[in-house]
């Protein structure tokens, strides 16, 4: 069962990656539901399960603070690896940023969902299947997600496809790889938690402001807004 829903959640994200990819023109509304949805997903989804896992064990105040290092990490790796940088506009500069950060990011949170679904079946058959749910609420909006970081770094279609598919096998991969492991709850709690952290940094500080630049801030803030409700509802749905 765990391995028919990575497949299940392999295509919800290939779905969602090439909508993303026929909208291209349009790229700044993709990037603007995308801020919405990946902080949706980091307030909604990571955040809850972070203090539901780890904070038993470990205490919700190592657990926030997890949280607080993943955003200043990444912020970090934003800053030193010029992620993003508005203010250099020079080819040696476009070519120097890194384009695997980003969508890198999302792809291994992707791999940590399979591991979510994978560990979760193996506790019992109502835990995988509600763990399962979130999961798949959100993969569309994965894909979306990854192919609009790639897009933006770059502009290159066939490099945000090569993301997608990278992002779209990494569910699949994360069940598979609880066969040969078992992780426990709490470790696993701390671990969403960093990237909690990792997913508010690149929503807040990467792709809304890029969602914004020179670009009607009204629709694309209203886009924001669908995005994080729709991720919203997604996961409370799925958890009835």
């Amino acid at each position: 069962m765990a391995l028919l829903l990575g497949l299940v959640a392999v295509f919800s994200t290939l779905l969602g990656g090439v909508l993303a990819l026929r909208w291209q023109d349009k790229l700044h509304l993709v990037l603007g539901f995308s801020a919405g949805a990946v902080i949706g997903v980091a307030f909604f989804d990571l955040l809850p399960e972070a203090f539901d896992l780890g904070a038993k064990r470990y205490g919700a105040s190592l657990v926030a603070t997890i949280i607080a290092a993943g955003f200043l990490l990444y912020m970090l790796l934003n800053r030193v690896l010029l992620l993003h940088p508005h203010a250099l506009e020079d080819d040696a500069a476009t070519e120097s940023k890194p384009t695997w950060l980003g969508p890198g990011s999302l792809s291994i949170h992707s791999f940590l969902d399979g591991m979510g679904i994978g560990l979760a079946f193996q506790a019992s058959t109502a835990v995988g299947a509600v763990v399962s749910m979130a999961v798949l609420a959100h993969d569309f909006s994965d894909g979306i997600n990854t192919v609009g970081m790639a897009l933006k770094n770059t502009g290159n279609r066939s490099h945000a496809f090569r993301w997608l598919l990278v992002d779209a096998v990494a569910p699949l991969l994360g069940v598979i790889s609880t066969f040969f492991f078992a992780l426990d709850e709490a470790q696993l709690g701390l671990v969403l938690a960093l990237f909690c952290g990792f997913f508010l940094c690149i929503g807040a500080s990467d792709l809304l402001p890029e969602a914004q630049h020179r670009h009607p801030k009204l629709v694309t803030t209203l886009l924001t807004m669908l995005g994080a409700l729709i991720i919203y509802v997604a996961i409370h749905v799925s958890r009835i």
